[in-house]
């Protein structure tokens, strides 16, 4: 019988080494998501619900990482999501939403509101333009009026090439004072957009993660039971960065298997895989396909996996034994589950990582899923594992699945996390805490770290000894 020790975070410190870094802003934290997505930092906001939609994954994107929606609702909703997050900035537009001049007011105030936008250009059926309608535009008009009533007609508009350089745009915005730079070919067919607010999003975000449209980037998870070739199919159409075969346990035949299917047919879009904890897993995963592979099984805040079913290792000596794996193939890993602080990230980048997945630390940020509640007097809001008694209910319902309760076996649980405020000032606190973790490495980057880091195992006094002790918090 095998009976290794398995060590987690707060089982092990980084020994300090000498350091030449002057300064924690010299500290570079650039790192891979995946095989070909690169990131400005290693933090992932988890596919869960409670943590991952829209809002979270603009935050993450704009800050230099990527957020990962989660799978549990309709595919189709989930393509929308993609697509509200790849459209909430980009270089150029390549679809703008339009409307017909024929159309009523009230049918484009409710267009306006669904997709989230504040002006709509008008067309003809042919697709040349005809005009541009504005939020201004909608004040105190009567509901009976039609579009072409209240538009600003073609003749007005400052129109672009479509082929037109960001440096020109920016210049013909400015000169004229408009904020929407419409892009036209020589038969005035509508071509695209230009809008000054995306271009200052991304004169003001150097770092953040953008595809080569300067769209944000964006993970879907999909599952590996009937039906998740379709939602891949759905999730790539709609323009996502990367799926997640997501599964409790993915070192099955079900996961491998789907991964290589996937793969096969989605070959030019990364295949994250997992979760697994083993190099075996690993090494499976791989083989069949996947450009970075989720490690974590049960270290999660609200997960019970390791309870219910008995198995698991512990995270530190599964991130150890996986990224030794990977390496061989140069497979980023993801660390998923049991960060709690800024230094658990840079054990678990020290020990292989390249990225880390948060879910608890970022359930409770305003750009998390949900409204805050009150509970015992203080702000909270609710965090739940997706192998859950609810979430497992929920799935069932979405999906007119007739099945007892009682015959659900849960491994996760539900709770409430306090109220964080935004997303960014969390991040802020993170990547600075690994910025100086990297310099008490005597490193200047994670690559760097990765290869001069070294572990000490600290006892229980030692773990004591390393949070504040001996006073009265203030």
């Amino acid at each position: 019988m095998d009976a290794r020790t398995g060590l987690t975070f707060d089982d092990v410190l980084l020994v300090p080494r000498r350091s030449a870094v002057k300064s924690r802003k010299d500290v570079n934290v650039s790192t891979k998501l995946s095989r070909r997505i690169p990131l400005s930092h290693p933090i992932v906001s988890s596919n869960m619900d409670t943590v991952t939609e829209v809002e979270m994954a603009i935050s993450m994107a704009r800050s230099g990482g990527i957020g990962i929606l989660h799978r549990f609702l309709p595919a189709e909703e989930q393509a929308k999501m993609v697509s509200r997050v790849k459209r909430a900035a980009s270089y150029k537009i390549d679809t703008p939403y339009t409307t017909g001049a024929d159309a009523k007011i009230t049918e484009l105030q409710s267009f306006m509101k669904e997709k989230g936008v504040h002006s709509i250009l008008v067309v003809d059926s042919e697709n040349k333009l005809l005009g541009i309608v504005t939020s201004r535009d909608l004040r105190f008009i009567e509901n009976g009026s039609k579009v072409s009533s209240i538009m600003t007609p073609r003749e007005k508009l400052i129109c672009g090439d479509p082929e037109i350089s960001i440096d020109k745009a920016k210049g013909l915005l400015s000169e004229n004072r408009i904020e929407k730079l419409p892009l036209v070919d020589s038969n005035n067919t509508l071509k695209g957009l230009i809008t000054a607010k995306d271009i200052l999003n991304i004169t003001q975000r150097p770092h953040a993660s953008t595809d080569d449209k300067g769209r944000y980037l964006v993970g879907a998870a999909i599952g590996v039971k009937e039906g998740y070739l379709d939602r891949a199919t759905t999730l790539v159409e709609a323009g996502v960065d990367a799926l997640v075969v997501d599964v409790a346990h993915g070192h099955s035949d079900l996961a491998i298997d789907t991964v290589n299917t996937v793969k096969e047919k989605f070959p030019s879009v990364d295949i994250i895989a997992g979760n697994v904890a083993t190099a075996e897993g690993t090494k499976d995963l791989i083989d069949a396909g996947a450009d970075a592979i989720k490690v974590g099984v049960g270290p999660g805040s609200i997960c019970i996996t390791r309870v219910v079913t008995g198995s698991g290792v512990p995270q530190l000596t599964a991130i150890i034994d996986c990224a030794e794996e990977a390496a061989k193939s140069k497979i980023p890993i993801i660390a998923d589950g049991g960060i709690r602080t800024s230094g658990d990230i840079s054990k678990a980048l020290a020990a292989g990582a390249s990225s880390v997945m948060v879910g608890n630390l970022l359930a409770g940020t305003e750009e998390s899923p949900g409204k805050p509640l009150m509970k015992d007097n203080r702000k909270v809001k609710v965090i739940r594992g997706m192998a859950g008694y609810i979430s497992n209910m929920s799935k069932l319902e979405r999906d007119h699945i007739h099945s007892d309760a009682l015959d659900i076996v849960p491994e996760g649980v539900e709770g409430y996390v306090p109220y964080r405020g935004h997303t960014s000032d969390i991040l802020n606190q993170l990547i600075g805490g690994l910025k100086s973790g990297i310099s008490y490495c005597g490193s200047h980057n994670i690559e760097e770290m990765q290869k001069k880091s070294k572990f000490i195992r600290v006892t229980s006094a030692g773990k004591a000894e390393s949070k504040s002790h001996d006073i009265s918090k203030v």
